[in-house]
This record gives C-alpha cells, sequence and structure tokens, in this order.
C-alpha cells in the first residue's frame, strides 16, 4: 500500500514510518519540519502546513490510506492549535473525500475526556475537553464523524500518552531526573493508577485500523496498555534503572497545583493543566472495544514502555541535550521546575 503519514516528522510519525516500511509499505511523509532521520531514501517527502491545501495535490498523489498525525500540541499557542488541529484536519479530509483514499486514520487523545469522575473510560463517555488541546482534538473527531456520515472510511484512535524510542517533551523531565540522580515527585502518593502507551503498540493499533474490515474499523477505539499499574509504580522502574538509590516522592496535591497553575499563567512551567490536573488521579481507559473488534494484543506494558524509552535517551543523550521546543521529539524548556532538582 502506499501511505501518506501526516506529521512525518515526528515521535509518532517517524515509529509509523518504520513500522510500515517494515511491512513493505510504501510512505510519504507530510510535516512542516524537515524529515532528518536516516530513512530518508527509503520515503518521499512533502515540506510544508498541512494547513496549506496548494500542497496536497503532491501530497496525496498515489496515495491510497492516510495516516493523520500531525497536531499543534498544547504548547503552541490557541490560533496554533484551533487552526492545524481543527482547520487543518478538515482540510486534509476533504482533499482525501475529493481524491477517494481509501481510509483516513485519525489519531486523537484521551484528552477528549477531560478530568473524568470515573475510570475506566469508554468511548462513548461525555467528551469534555480541557484547554484549547482537548477542545480542539474533540472539534476535530466531530468533523471525522461527519466525513464518515458521508461515506468515507474514518477510524479514530484515541492513545493515552505513548512512549518509546524518541519521545521526550514532559517525560524527559522524568528521564532528566533519574540519569542526574535525583528522585522524582509526583502529585499526592502516586498510588493513582495510571496507563500508558507503548509507540510500537499504538503501530499496532494503526494497522489493524488500516487492514482490518472497513465496516469494524470505521469507529473510535481507544487504545492504551493492557498492563499498567500505580503512576509510582512506573516511574520508579526508571529510577530504579538509573541506579542511584532513587524514590519517587510524594508531594501534597492541592498546593502544587495552585502552584503549578501559577508558573503555566506566567509562562514558567512547561507543564499545561491537562498533565498536572490527572498526574494525581486515576487515569485508565478500556481497550475492551479494540482488542474484540479489531483484535488489538498490545506487548509492552506501562514499565516496559518506560524504559524502552529511557534507554534510547542515555544513548541519545549528546544529541538530545542540544534541543528544546515544544513538540514531543524535544525536551521542553524546564522554566522553574529546574528548581525542583535541588530538594529531590
Amino acid at each position: 500500500m502506499r501511505f501518506l503519514v501526516t506529521g512525518g516528522s515526528g515521535f509518532l510519525g517517524i515509529n509509523l514510518i518504520r513500522y510500515l516500511l517494515a511491512g513493505g509499505h510504501k510512505v510519504r511523509s507530510y510535516d512542516i519540519a524537515p524529515f532528518d532521520y536516516p530513512e530518508i531514501d527509503q520515503i518521499s517527502t512533502v515540506l510544508g502546513d498541512i494547513r496549506d491545501k496548494s500542497l496536497h495535490e503532491r501530497a496525496f498523489d498515489g496515495v491510497d490510506m492516510v495516516v493523520h498525525c500531525a497536531a499543534a500540541l498544547p504548547l503552541c499557542s490557541n490560533e496554533e492549535i484551533f487552526s492545524t488541529d481543527v482547520g487543518g484536519t478538515r482540510l486534509l479530509l476533504e482533499t482525501a473525500e475529493a481524491k477517494g483514499i481509501k481510509r483516513f486514520v485519525h489519531i486523537s487523545s484521551t484528552a477528549v475526556y477531560g478530568v473524568p469522575d470515573h475510570h475506566p473510560l469508554f468511548e462513548h463517555d461525555p467528551m469534555v475537553g480541557v484547554g484549547p488541546y482537548g477542545e480542539a482534538k474533540i472539534d476535530a473527531e466531530r468533523i471525522c464523524t461527519i466525513m464518515r456520515e458521508r461515506g468515507m472510511c474514518v477510524p479514530v484512535l484515541r492513545p493515552k500518552s505513548f512512549v518509546g524510542p524518541e519521545r521526550l517533551g514532559a517525560f524527559e523531565l522524568l528521564y532528566d531526573f533519574a540519569h542526574d540522580g535525583h528522585g522524582f515527585p509526583v502529585l499526592g502518593a502516586g498510588n493513582n493508577l495510571y496507563q500508558l502507551l507503548d509507540v510500537e503498540d499504538l503501530c499496532q493499533a494503526i494497522g489493524l485500523c488500516v487492514t482490518g474490515d472497513a465496516d469494524q474499523v470505521n469507529d473510535v477505539f481507544n487504545v492504551g496498555a493492557e498492563r499498567f499499574g500505580t503512576l509510582r509504580q512506573s516511574f520508579q522502574v526508571v529510577l530504579d534503572q538509573a541506579g542511584f538509590g532513587k524514590r519517587v516522592l510524594g508531594i501534597p496535591a492541592a498546593p502544587a497545583i495552585w502552584t503549578l497553575r501559577a508558573l503555566e499563567a506566567l509562562h514558567l512551567s512547561p507543564l499545561y493543566k491537562w498533565i498536572y490536573e490527572t498526574a494525581g488521579k486515576d487515569s485508565f481507559v478500556s481497550i475492551d472495544k479494540i482488542t474484540q473488534k479489531l483484535g488489538f494484543t498490545p506487548q509492552y506494558s506501562n514499565e516496559d514502555a518506560l524504559l524502552r524509552n529511557y534507554d534510547w535517551y542515555v544513548t541519545n543523550l549528546d544529541r538530545i541535550s542540544k534541543q528544546s521546543g515544544v513538540s514531543h521529539r524535544v525536551p521542553w524548556k524546564k522554566g522553574a521546575l529546574k528548581l525542583v532538582r535541588l530538594i529531590v
């Protein structure tokens, strides 16, 4: 098959491209960021913004399937988030419809559930976005629903926070503290159940949406690890791997959240509301629907995924330390959170 992967230069994008190439498929990356991986000679690329419809003809030329991973992430401006995650998605879907694309897999987020009052979360639960990113993901899903009603096959995946090789962003905070011999603070006791997802398992879920029967995949699916424990247990394995004997440290949730709200408002912290409002609470989704309908069988636990990511981080630390930004592929500027290292 011939795939167009939007956001192909991103964390999910490069892992998905490697997955598709291993399956013998042809791939084109469409991203505003240059594709700077060793696989550059194995794919074709379109460098540009998904909102630039003048590029769509070249991007969609000869394509059978689209996997839409591109998104403006929560640290971007509100205008950037809505114009990219909603407007860009609409433009891509319109082009896909006009081109008669067989399937358009849209990568959404469990951020559409907001800060829920029950667990596990099911696909039919209400969507209540927190902040511009969560709201934009909801709006983008509504467009997908409209296009599905118009006859397109538009599987939508709602993955939990996913980690693995190439992932940095918020998780780099944990890896940085661990590697430098510090403990790591969590909101509350850290005994809340918290589900993550390995990027390789997410690629498997995307593959099932591509190959499965159209009537079965043309739906919305949660994706997450099958094996997970508490946030404390998950993070502690990284500290243990670092080898300094450090521990996960619980801090009182209420004052910490008020502090993080103030730091976010002052642009002194990279953590945004959905992260710190959910970090101290249970957070997990039901994956019954995708396992029963599509045969999804996740291979990695929370701990497996974090350790795979941490080992990659240590191996690539010299290159990583020279970067910063707002994407999942680079460390986020720590701002005032650098001071936490002084007490852990």
